[in-house]
């Protein structure tokens, strides 16, 4: 464990804020309030509850437990450093962003799920540190980095919105695939984005509001016919897919009890009100551009202005529903 406390010199107490944490054997104690957490398989239990009687725990809980159940993604077809590498590199923004991220540099994921991401960026000499709530989740990442002795990556659960590390401390935050599951994803982005270094920078996904529209129409036949008509997604499909990421995408898809989708424009006014500058969105927000496999994301773009914003947006219900609706959200902080 000392190894451990060595590497995560962040760390705070969820519960009091206070940084005196000791590491004893198979605990962490704060020494102002004398909480312990546990660490379960070198994973620091972290994860400090909300008010477990306010519909804000209720949801927080709820979400856990689905996830708990329905870790994603698996590691099923991942024998190798280099197949993870291999597959992550096939998503073109996953590829453009261990590309650009400067070595040497301290990241966090927010909601990492089973870290294959966090692995992956990683492994090019940053130190990157995954967190999410859900301890299945955690346990199939860290299995894979002691499988193959990956050294700059930790992982540990947290509840996003009691943070348990120092303000201020990462040159990257990234959140993907997860504010819109929480109880108030406007809050969840106010938690994370006092995390980032300032002149640092802040990656959000999200659903959106019109890209997600043909995944409500399919949710809503598959609720009415007991789950029925399924081909309806491309995704399940898909013959590269095996039976086990087939149930995990439509769980995670169709089954999550808590879901908000948002637009690139609110997205916009949580950047200001937390001290960002707009730099880059995929989609791009602007009319007639287009991401491209060389695109330079932390140089800034024009976010264009509402008219296009709402036009590039409108087109996402045709061109976006295949991966579910989503968009991603670029933004420094200022300072």
């Amino acid at each position: 464990m000392k190894y451990l406390q060595s590497q995560i010199t962040e760390l705070i107490c969820p519960r009091c804020k206070n940084e005196s944490l000791d590491f004893n054997n198979d605990v962490i104690c704060c020494q102002n309030c004398q909480q312990q957490y546990e660490i379960n398989n070198k994973i620091p239990l972290l994860f400090w509850p909300e008010d477990i009687d306010a519909p804000s725990g209720n949801i927080t809980n709820l979400v856990k437990a689905f996830y708990e159940e329905n870790p994603f993604p698996n590691y099923n077809d991942l024998d190798s450093v280099g197949s993870l590498m291999q597959k992550a590199k096939e998503g073109i923004f996953a590829k453009v962003l261990d590309e650009q991220l400067p070595f040497g540099i301290k990241v966090l994921e927010c909601g990492c799920g089973t870290g294959q991401l966090s692995i992956f960026l990683s492994i090019a000499n940053r130190t990157v540190f995954g967190v999410d709530m859900c301890l299945n989740s955690l346990k199939l990442g860290q299995a894979f980095k002691e499988k193959y002795e990956l050294q700059r990556v930790n992982f540990l659960q947290m509840n996003i919105f009691q943070p348990i590390f120092k303000p201020e401390s990462f040159h990257v935050v990234i959140s993907n695939g997860v504010l819109h599951h929480t109880h108030n994803p406007k809050l969840a982005f106010s938690s994370i984005a006092k995390l980032v270094k300032p002149g640092g920078y802040i990656i959000i996904g999200l659903y959106h509001k019109y890209g997600r529209i043909w995944t409500d129409v399919r949710r809503l036949i598959f609720n009415l016919t007991g789950d029925k008509f399924k081909f309806l997604d491309p995704r399940i499909v898909d013959v590269n897919l095996n039976e086990r990421k087939r149930h995990t995408w439509f769980m995670d898809q169709y089954k999550n009890p808590n879901e908000y989708k948002h637009t690139i424009g609110e997205v916009m006014v949580w950047f200001a009100e937390n001290g960002f500058s707009f730099v880059n969105s995929i989609p791009k927000s602007g009319l007639g551009k287009k991401f491209s496999p060389d695109e330079k994301l932390f140089v800034a773009q024009s976010p264009g202005n509402a008219l296009e914003r709402f036009l590039v947006e409108s087109s996402m219900i045709f061109t976006n529903s295949k991966e579910g609706g989503f968009f991603i959200m670029i933004g420094k902080k200022e300072g």
